[in-house]
């Protein structure tokens, strides 16, 4: 039987979605893990499951879970998150949650016998705002109760703090862990979030593996004081040193990197942040990948004796901590298959690829056979108000995405 979604009401379902958390301002999604706008987000959504006639629920991490077809017997997960950066897009996340759930519509609508029952899950806290994954991080059993008490945000939020606010008891949050008898395989389809298959004129891109992430919180320590009075070879200048790492930056990769690799200083922090005086303390994110394990431990290494030397010469002291550390998998190679063959049945040119961003995907390939596909992302552009993707490649992604679903849950 050759069954499509119905691409409208995909559509109508992530254009709804959107207007939660969206803000006029700067036309941003502003749904950031366990606020109250994805908390309001993982409200509608389990709405919309049971809406749909199928079971739907929260579990003690906040992960939604949407479930159609026999008991008793392993599941077709598919699926991704719905919480977003600050200022984010509609698409990033969102679509593999919609997308799955438009999949078990079209399931039910045509009656078709299940062997193996399909579940959708809306990770919590994919975008990493307390460092990591949490949903699935909790889901593979990898969250700790020590690290419950101390994961925190950039402004300092202690993660367990925001999720009482959100009506969440954190160390419930360790009970969820799945048993990898209780899947039968795992699907994500998700935005590129990249310029490669819009420059290649390709609308699909099977992923074989997903980079690695480490990310640390950095401070330089100096010593603040009048700009205007202190000689400049005298200053403990913490800007200066931060300008100076980030100078080395291209250096480190270039000896100890990869095509792959990345760093990036995303958030930084001055203080006491006044015109007329110098920064005494640089507290700033430094975000480290690549897709082998050593490579990054290479470049953690570098970026670590980088900045002690930087600290040594401008006078400072040197401080970091380590708030996660993602190590790169590959998908697995039935999956990559499955996804080619489909997207060649229906006729659909691909690229085999690498993802450079995390995905829950990278963690859902340690308890079950797991794989993702990606649709173009129009510039290249994600995690910003204007990042899009064509709704002509969203119904071939989400055709594919079903084609898989339909073939893994005939015990394949």
């Amino acid at each position: 039987m050759k069954v499509r979604i119905n691409i409208e009401r995909l559509k109508a379902d992530i254009l709804s979605l959107s207007k939660i958390g969206y803000q006029e301002k700067d036309c941003g999604i502003y749904r950031p893990g366990f606020s109250e706008n994805d908390m309001l987000g993982r409200e509608w959504l389990v709405n919309r499951i049971k809406d749909c006639g199928f079971e739907g629920y929260m579990d003690d991490a906040g992960n939604v879970i949407g479930r159609m077809g026999p008991g008793g017997m392993p599941v077709v997960a598919c699926g991704s998150h719905i919480d977003t950066v600050p200022c984010g897009g509609m698409f990033d996340g969102t679509l593999g949650v919609l997308a799955g759930l438009e999949a078990m519509r079209v399931i039910q609508e045509n009656n078709i016998e299940l062997k193996y029952p399909v579940e959708l899950i809306a990770f919590s806290e994919e975008e990493g705002r307390f460092g990591g994954m949490f949903g699935v991080q909790a889901i593979c059993g990898q969250i700790k109760p020590d690290w419950l008490e101390v994961a925190q945000d950039a402004d300092g939020l202690r993660l367990k703090d925001a999720m009482r606010q959100a009506g969440l008891d954190p160390i419930r949050s360790l009970n969820v862990y799945r048993d990898r008898r209780d899947f039968h395989g795992f699907v994500e389809l998700h935005i590129e979030q990249g310029p490669v298959l819009e420059k290649i004129g390709k609308p699909i891109g099977v992923v074989e593996g997903i980079s690695g992430v480490f990310k640390w919180m950095v401070r330089l320590i100096g010593k603040a004081g009048h700009a205007g009075t202190a000689p400049m070879e005298m200053r403990s200048d913490a800007f200066m040193g931060l300008a100076d790492f980030a100078h080395e930056i291209p250096r480190i990769i270039e000896e100890e990197g990869t095509d792959k690799s990345r760093l990036t200083v995303g958030k930084v922090d001055l203080k006491p942040g006044f015109p007329h005086t110098i920064p005494g303390e640089a507290d700033f994110t430094l975000v480290g990948r690549d897709m082998s394990s050593e490579v990054m431990k290479a470049l953690a290494d570098t970026c670590r004796k980088a900045l002690s030397a930087i600290a040594r010469r401008h006078n400072l002291m040197f401080e970091y901590q380590q708030m996660s550390w993602l190590e790169p998998r590959a998908c697995h190679p039935e999956i990559v298959e499955l996804f080619a063959r489909k997207a060649n049945d229906l006729g659909y040119d691909h690229e085999r690829m690498v993802s450079g961003a995390g995905h829950d995907t990278q963690f859902m390939t340690e308890i079950t056979r797991s794989g993702m596909i990606f649709v173009p992302s129009v510039g290249g552009v994600s995690h910003a108000p204007d990042e899009w993707t064509h709704w002509k490649d969203i119904d071939k992604g989400a055709n594919l995405l079903l084609s898989v679903i339909l073939e893994l849950t005939e015990g394949k």
